[in-house]
């Protein structure tokens, strides 16, 4: 009597398959995470960029020069100086926090919405223009 030919896998070949796919995973996830973050603090410094430059516009064109009390003034102002998205002071896994000092200083603050997921360091920029970072290990900004 003539045998069936039985076609599939072994559990053998399953497991090697599997262990590969895991291997590769734990190789390419933290590079992916690593790249979120990057991606995450590029923004956050091109929006600290962004925000000095429409708080000077609008110190600029206030008389007497002042700055804003809020970014809620600063997005809703006419013409505005930044959209509604940064007028929020949330972007992209960062959160601005704004202060004006007086008339002549401001300060804001970019500080990430969860540490190590969406960013690591905390950045500062003030009426200098000066994009000042610390990192999520207490460093002092630099």
């Amino acid at each position: 009597m003539a045998q069936k030919k039985m076609w599939g896998f072994t559990l053998v070949e399953i497991m090697i398959v599997v262990a590969i796919i895991g291997l590769l995973a734990a190789l390419t996830i933290p590079n992916m995470l690593r790249s979120r973050i990057n991606s995450d603090e590029a923004v956050a410094k091109q929006s600290l960029r962004t925000y000095s430059t429409a708080l000077e516009n609008y110190r600029a064109a206030q008389l007497p020069t002042t700055y804003p009390p809020d970014l809620v003034t600063l997005a809703g102002s006419n013409p505005s100086f930044i959209d509604s998205i940064l007028g929020s002071g949330t972007k992209q896994g960062y959160v601005f926090t704004y202060a004006r000092v007086n008339a002549n200083q401001y300060t804001i603050v970019a500080t990430p919405v969860t540490p190590n997921v969406t960013g690591t360091n905390t950045f500062f920029v003030d009426e200098s223009g000066v994009i000042r970072f610390s990192n999520a290990a207490g460093n002092p900004i630099q």
